[in-house]
This record gives structure tokens, sequence and C-alpha cells, in this order.
């Protein structure tokens, strides 16, 4: 099983960072190898809400990387389950205030199987990078003015 966890303190509070993390159309303004993103089914930031998502694989093809919102509690937590491609993670954003900010935690987990499994380390060191972007999604929030 592939595990991999990243978290930062964001000068936000709680339910700005929610607000913004429960948006699966943000994404791109803190992940890298996003090509698209769209809301393909359910309501925008609710839990069942299902986003359309290519990103881009090995020598630059696309690959799909569906997901669904799992569980949405404001403030607090954002859980997903990737539904489409090869690597079905699932993962959260768990939030909890401090005197200073909000505290992020963005986990993923995924037990791979067949010749993914082969591939274990591989998928390892990829979810460390995903999570890792984490440090950019400070920047983007704190870069914007306070509402």
């Amino acid at each position: 099983m592939a595990i991999a966890e990243h978290e930062v303190l964001i000068r936000r509070d709680a339910m700005a960072v929610y607000t913004f993390l429960i948006d699966g159309l943000n994404l791109p303004q803190w992940r890298d190898g996003i090509r698209s993103i769209s809301l393909a089914a359910g309501a925008a930031g609710t839990k069942g809400a299902v986003y359309q998502q290519t990103l881009t694989g090995r020598s630059g093809r696309p690959i799909a990387a569906d997901f669904e919102i799992t569980q949405a509690r404001p403030g607090a937590e954002i859980q997903f389950q990737v539904v489409a491609g090869p690597a079905r993670p699932a993962g959260g954003y768990y939030l909890s205030t401090e005197p200073d900010g909000t505290r992020v935690r963005f986990a993923l987990e995924f037990q791979p199987k067949g010749l993914l499994g082969l591939m274990n380390t591989m998928v390892q060191r990829n979810m460390k990078d995903d999570v890792a972007q984490l440090e950019r999604l400070k920047d983007v929030l704190e870069l914007q003015p306070a509402t």
C-alpha cells in the first residue's frame, strides 16, 4: 500500500481554505499537470460531485483521473475517491484551526493491484510529489486578499 501526506499552515481562516478546496475547478491554480477539469455530475462542491479531470501523464500523454467528493464537512474535511484512470487513490484534506491560521493536511492512500503493484516505488514517489504541492496552495491562498 502506498501512503503519502503533507501539511502546511495557511494564514487564512478554515472556511476560506475549505471554500477554495471544495471547488475542484480551483485545482489547476495550485496543482501541476492538470490539462482540463470540469464538473461532470452533481452540485459543485458537495458530497457526490464528480469532476472530470485529465492529467498530463508520462511522455505527455493525457490520463483520465476523474474524482468524486465522498465526504464534505464544512471548515473541517473533504474526502475524495479517484473513479477513472489507471491509479485510483482515495484522499482527503483535513483542516484544523490554529491561532495563526488553518493547518491543512493532504493525505493520499492507494492499494496498487496488478502491474501497478510491481511499480509501488514509483507510485509512492508520485504520491509524495502530489501531496507536496500543498505548499503551492499555501502560496496561492496567502497571496489572495483576505475576505
